[in-house]
């Protein structure tokens, strides 16, 4: 477009001399004003590119890398990150995208149920074992078999995962009429992935404008992967300290210089574990 205008400027010069005589040509003006706009136009569509997350200005993982040709910046939290290329192809990205989506909000579901009763239990409000011993604690005083809650588990799990699957295969299929006892209404969903309604956005953030929505894709993303990771570092806290993260972190704040990751005997073999 740039190359298109600064070519059709020469042509209109070249035009207004002739034989070393300056020469007015009618067309001069409305020439010019084309070149403005041909240059505007070409403008706005680098800025509304660069906005969109597809265009050169995009953030990526690691700057400067090569982006795969299938991510091209449309997905709610793509920086170009697939050195494997398991979503080259169309049908898998789109698999793959749903995927993260549910362990995203497993994730945080998880990280929130394992923070939240250990700090209250840790600030006397609450009195609830650890989440790596809530299991065991649960099975021992529930008042029914564990069999029998497995089973029952399996049930509905199947039967939601089930209408996921649905929706996944042919989307808005679920708020249908007669898919689920008259109530079909609750799960129409903006798309695939995010069911929206009364059960799964009471707040409504859905109903705001498009931009806003988008926002919060991108962060619930962002939440997620970092959920996922902090999942991750509980387990690997367990491992090696037998403790919570909660129970970690305060033991680390009273003595940061003595417990830390370097002291807990594990992470760095050879230094012994030092007891808080």
């Amino acid at each position: 477009m740039v190359a298109f205008a600064l070519h059709t400027s020469s042509l209109t010069a070249s035009k207004a001399t002739f034989a070393g005589k300056s020469v007015k040509t009618a067309s001069s003006a409305p020439r010019q004003a084309i070149r403005v706009g041909v240059v505007a136009k070409a403008a706005t569509g680098q800025s509304k590119q660069g906005q969109s997350g597809a265009g050169p200005g995009r953030p990526l993982w690691l700057p400067g890398s090569k982006v795969p040709e299938h991510l091209t910046g449309d997905l709610p939290g793509d920086y170009g990150f697939d050195p494997l290329k398991l979503g080259a192809e169309k049908q898998a990205l789109r698999w793959y995208q749903q995927a993260e989506l549910v362990h995203c909000r497993f994730a945080m579901t998880a990280v929130a149920g394992i923070l939240i009763p250990s700090l209250l239990t840790k600030a006397g409000i609450l009195n609830v074992p650890d989440w790596f011993d809530a299991g065991k604690v649960s099975i021992q005083n529930s008042f029914a078999p564990f069999s029998t809650l497995l089973v029952v588990q399996f049930f509905l799990f199947g039967w939601v995962e089930g209408k996921r699957w649905m929706d996944y295969r042919k989307p808005g299929s679920q708020a249908e009429p007669g898919s689920f006892l008259g109530l079909e209404g609750a799960f129409k969903s903006q798309s695939n992935g995010y069911p929206g309604g009364i059960f799964f956005d009471p707040l409504g953030f859905s109903r705001g404008s498009e931009e806003s929505l988008q926002e919060y894709k991108v962060k619930e993303v962002k939440n997620g992967r970092l959920a996922m990771l902090a999942f991750l570092g509980f387990n690997a806290q367990y491992l090696a300290t037998g403790k919570g993260p909660i129970d970690n972190l305060f033991d680390h704040l009273a003595n940061p210089a003595a417990i830390n990751f370097t002291t807990n005997g594990v992470s760095l073999p050879g230094i012994p574990y030092m007891q808080p």
